[in-house]
């Protein structure tokens, strides 16, 4: 990944110069507001105390409560989850729902972990984080190898030590214990919206049209099961070991389902050619989905890319280097601050569900999620037509004139302040 502070600021000032926006607001998103390192001591089950790096990075929370996942990972450092925050911050502003941007991360292969150490690794997590997370600071999620019981054990420790249940201080916690109906499905299914309405646009039958998914993991399959239903020809799939090629389409997302449960991989499935994740990207299809890593499109890569449009499921898949060849070449790309927003819309859901004590249905959710989703797609639209301008940039101009809103009706003082000064000190000819 490219230097974070160098990349933001580069996203930041084009957006900033295409969208007109007020300088001094570029100006304060270049920075996060806090970040917040920690060092978590385990009792491992051998008996070793080991000690893993944890972070969160509170990015800004003009809008609201910081929001953003936490992932265990091995590669999880301050740069990539400085970058993460950034474009949660974003992401909540483009789908304008009413919280800020932040992420977080321990530094840890969860695999080499039993399940009473994953849990104590959490609690410890928590019982670090105790005094910036809650309900109305900052709101953690599940992200990365993380999950709902991990969620589960952030509240469960979070009420321990605060004496008091707080269910709305994360979210993507189990149905049962305050979760919110279709939040395992909600980024897939919030991207899948704006794949249906991508594929009436094309004035093509969907079975006409093919497609290949970067990536197995939650969102990656759960969106093949859903263009298998819809009537897509899904020709390749792929998870970190390599993926699998069918010209003429899987029959059945399922039986790949099965074969990963039982192999540890897509790779190896009867009948099917075994691809690289790079051969993936370069195949010739219709629409593309990148559902995995953050900097799987580069330039060499983006260079070969024949898909028509990319729907970006994962957090930053494509470099801005390549994303420039893309938009040169003709190829639409929903940028994923749009296209994975389904997962933050829910979570919100959830949240505002635990503050108000209420229970929506799955059919409410995801009702409420598709008017979200598209409306906000059509705005990144217009102002994609209006400014000559690529997708992503237009979702940035979008975010930026709502989070300039929001400055000014936070720090209306310092607004004030700023214009007074630039009218007694204007600037040189």
């Amino acid at each position: 990944m490219k230097a974070t502070t160098e990349r933001i600021s580069q996203e930041l000032e084009k957006a900033g110069q295409i969208g007109g926006i007020n300088p001094d607001v570029i100006h304060l998103l270049k920075i996060p507001n806090k970040i917040i390192q920690i060092k978590i001591p385990v009792r491992m089950d051998n008996g070793r105390l080991e000690v893993f790096r944890g972070f969160r990075v509170q990015y800004n929370n003009w809008a609201g409560p910081y929001k953003g996942g936490i992932r265990y990972y091995p590669d999880v450092d301050l740069e990539e989850v400085k970058s993460l925050s950034f474009w949660m911050t974003i992401k909540c502003a483009v789908v304008d729902i009413p919280l800020g941007g932040g992420k977080g991360g321990i530094t840890i292969n969860p695999k080499n972990l039993s399940a009473r150490e994953m849990e104590e690794l959490t609690r410890a997590f928590t019982r670090a984080l105790i005094d910036d997370i809650g309900p109305y600071i900052d709101v953690p999620a599940p992200d990365m190898y993380t999950n709902s019981e991990i969620m589960s054990y952030i509240a469960d420790e979070y009420a321990k030590v605060k004496g008091k249940e707080e269910l709305a201080v994360v979210t993507g916690k189990p149905v049962g214990k305050g979760g919110s109906a279709g939040r395992d499905r909600a980024t897939a299914m919030g991207g899948f919206f704006l794949l249906k309405e991508l594929v009436k646009q094309t004035g093509r039958k969907p079975a006409e049209l093919t497609v290949a998914i970067q990536g197995f993991g939650n969102a990656g399959a759960t969106f093949a099961n859903l263009c298998q239903t819809a009537g897509l020809k899904v020709v390749a799939v792929s998870d970190s070991q390599g993926g699998i090629y069918q010209k003429e389409g899987f029959k059945s997302i399922r039986k790949i389902e099965e074969h990963k449960q039982k192999a540890g991989s897509v790779v190896g499935l009867t009948g099917s050619q075994t691809i690289t994740n790079p051969e993936l990207l370069e195949l010739e299809v219709d629409i593309l989905i990148p559902a995995a890593l953050e900097d799987q499109i580069t330039e060499e890569i983006a260079s070969h890319v024949q898909a028509k449009y990319i729907l970006e499921l994962a957090n930053g898949p494509t470099l801005p280097q390549a994303d420039e060849i893309l938009f040169k070449k003709g190829i639409r790309v929903i940028p994923d601050v749009l296209a994975n927003a389904g997962g933050v819309a829910v979570s919100y859901f959830e949240w505002l569900q635990n503050l108000e004590n209420k229970y929506w249905s799955e059919e409410k959710v995801f009702s409420k999620l598709k008017k979200i989703m598209l409306e906000n797609m059509k705005a990144v639209e217009k102002i994609s037509q209006e400014k000559k301008t690529n997708l992503r940039m237009a979702a940035f101009i979008l975010a930026l004139r709502r989070l300039t809103k929001k400055w000014q009706e936070k720090c209306p003082q310092e607004v004030k302040k700023n214009r007074q000064s630039a009218q007694l000190n204007p600037p040189s000819p």
